[in-house]
């Protein structure tokens, strides 16, 4: 690249920053059964800081899956929307409708967060997708072959991979999340920390439903991360941070205050938790699901 080419990313980046703020604003709009005089602690960053913040960074992350991707035009906007709104809004408040749902998440609510995270995938992607100069599909379609795998072993592939999300999900929950006493007591466990092997066998027995959940959750992500790999025309190391920020930005949004999460230090705690290991579930994906052909040259 000369100077000129990057000159004229930087405006195309400046401008989809731009672009993506408003746009990401406008899903708010839905959203009225949220109480927004709640009382809520300060997050980490203003409120202004914070908005360009994620802005900046999701519009980099997904100017990356546009530029890597050997798909182009209609077919790259809609995959890639599909895959933003399963990992930024499905998987995401599915979890708020389990958690939250019997404290402070109404379903009239709920229905209004699954459609504030319509306009960035279908709206602004779209929108980038064209600014990438990415809109016209090539004549000759790049694939990447190493991804490419048997559906039999595909299969069990997302399975074993869902139960090493569970095992991810847990123990980062526990070790980082649950350490923390006003997290506890936020959730409804209030007191001392109980032994780990105890309070997993309490859960199993009193909410095995949990673990179905994310059983659930880890094969969609998967599923979804797949969509990403398969058409990734980059090298796999690169491949994995990509699908790795791409699970763990969603929880970047724990930086601002929300009512729905007052304390502060509940919001910290689930987003180094979630942001953590959600990355390193991604990385493992991709080092899974991609058929090393060269031992470690693969990579």
């Amino acid at each position: 690249m000369n100077a000129k080419e990057i000159s004229v990313w930087l405006l195309r980046i400046i401008l989809l920053i731009i672009l993506y703020v408003p746009i990401w604003m406008s899903g708010t709009l839905l959203v009225t059964h949220l109480d927004l005089d709640m009382p809520s602690e300060p997050g980490v960053v203003g409120s202004g800081m914070g908005i360009l913040i994620l802005s900046a960074v999701n519009t980099l992350l997904i100017v990356g899956l546009i530029l890597f991707s050997n798909l182009r035009g209609i077919r790259l906007a809609i995959s890639l929307a599909i895959a933003y709104y399963g990992v930024f809004t499905f998987l995401t408040q599915i979890e708020t409708w389990y958690f939250l749902g019997e404290i402070n998440v109404s379903k009239e609510l709920l229905l209004e967060l699954f459609l504030m995270g319509l306009p960035v995938p279908f709206l602004f992607i779209p929108l980038a997708v064209l600014l990438c100069k990415r809109w016209k599909t090539q004549e000759k379609i790049i694939i990447n072959n190493s991804f490419n795998l048997p559906m039999s072993k595909l299969i069990h592939k997302i399975f074993i991979l869902a139960l090493v999300y569970v095992v991810i999900y847990w123990l980062a929950g526990y070790f980082i999340a649950w350490q923390n006493p006003q997290l506890r007591e936020f959730y409804g466990s209030p007191g001392e920390l109980t032994p780990f092997w105890e309070h997993t066998m309490y859960t199993l027995r009193d909410d095995p439903g949990l673990f179905i959940l994310q059983l659930m959750r880890g094969a969609l992500f998967t599923l979804i991360a797949f969509s990403i790999i398969r058409n990734s025309i980059t090298k796999t190391w690169f491949t994995a941070l990509l699908v790795g920020f791409f699970l763990a930005v969603p929880h970047f949004g724990h930086i601002l205050s929300n009512p729905l999460m007052p304390l502060a230090s509940v919001r910290l705690s689930h987003m180094i938790e979630t942001a953590s290991s959600t990355f390193v579930y991604g990385i493992i994906i991709v080092l899974v699901l991609h058929r090393i052909r060269n031992g470690v040259k693969g990579l």
